[in-house]
């Protein structure tokens, strides 16, 4: 609570100094802090039917919001679509957690199979990236029951994690190979790499501060016909450009409390395991996409760590 609270009272300081609109941010710890809370308590009261029931919800949230789908509207597989395929990713997670969580093992099939849709369900909404999400997650619960201790495990998502956020900056600071780099770049629009290049920019500019919260689309140069959203489409990149290294260091921090929170989890190892899978795969979206602006994965992302770390009420 002392993490997401500073992330609040960061955004407003910065706003204050520089000016802009820190209504997204509160929005976002808001809904964190609100999925944790309901994901703790139904946790502890429902260890089982609560994260089944929440990734029914997940799946079908990506089927009936469309502006979480992707469509002609955006040019490329992780713009708006990449909200979707976060949304597969916590499904996915949720419904392992949930499998991990049962004795009866018709049910545990049962959600196992649930969890195994999510992946044909990427493919069906056109989300590549969802596929791939909800694949690596499925995997790394099936890894997860054999897991003995869950220390390391946890470390070794915490360091893909980060190698996800170093080769993004690598991009957008133009520090690979050109062939590396297109290789890279090739997997998003044309345009997303001027986009971090311009975030970038920004927070070497105003390393300090950053320019703002949610002023990214006035002072960033995105150019071309694309429709822009006034975003970089990297939650670690508009950090850094609109609150400074502070703002950055803070989403960092966040996570990081988070897989803490798993490894000192009560709940078995492949719940938490499962549940930091999952997590790591919605901060791998979020270092490329937009994942973060979208207030269902957020609260999702906030219930699936409540879920992880709460202590049923059966348990001694």
């Amino acid at each position: 609570m002392l993490l997401l609270g500073a992330c609040a009272g960061w955004s407003l300081i910065t706003a204050a100094a520089r000016g802009g609109r820190p209504e997204g941010m509160l929005l976002a710890v808001l809904a964190l802090a609100a999925g944790y809370a309901a994901g703790r308590v139904s946790g502890a009261l429902l260890p089982v039917a609560a994260p089944g029931v929440g990734a029914v919800a997940g799946l079908g949230l990506t089927v009936v919001l469309p502006g979480l789908s992707p469509g002609p509207w955006y040019a490329g597989p992780l713009g708006a679509a990449g909200g979707t395929a976060a949304l597969l990713a916590l499904a996915t997670g949720a419904a392992c957690c949930a499998a991990w969580a049962t004795r009866v093992p018709a049910l545990r099939i049962g959600l196992a199979a649930l969890a195994c849709a999510t992946v044909p369900m990427g493919l069906a909404l056109g989300s590549a990236a969802g596929c791939v999400a909800g694949g690596a997650v499925l995997l790394c619960a099936l890894a997860a029951g054999s897991a003995h201790g869950r220390g390391g495990w946890l470390a070794g998502l915490a360091v893909a994690a980060g190698l996800v956020t170093a080769a993004l900056w690598a991009v957008a600071a133009g520090a690979l190979p050109d062939g590396l780099a297109g290789a890279l770049g090739g997997w998003f629009p044309a345009h997303r790499v001027p986009q971090w290049q311009d975030a970038l920019r920004l927070a070497d500019d105003h390393l300090g501060l950053g320019v703002g919260p949610g002023r990214f689309g006035e002072l960033g140069d995105i150019g071309g016909t694309l429709p822009a959203d006034g975003r970089p489409h990297s939650a670690p990149l508009q950090q850094a450009a609109e609150q400074g290294v502070v703002g950055v260091s803070l989403l960092a921090a966040v996570f990081c409390w988070v897989l803490y929170a798993l490894w000192r989890s009560a709940r078995p190892t492949p719940v938490a395991l499962t549940a930091g899978a999952a997590l790591t795969a919605l901060a791998a979206l979020a270092s490329v996409s937009n994942a973060l602006s979208f207030t269902p994965v957020t609260a999702g992302a906030g219930l699936l760590a409540g879920w992880a770390t709460a202590r049923p009420w059966s348990s001694p």
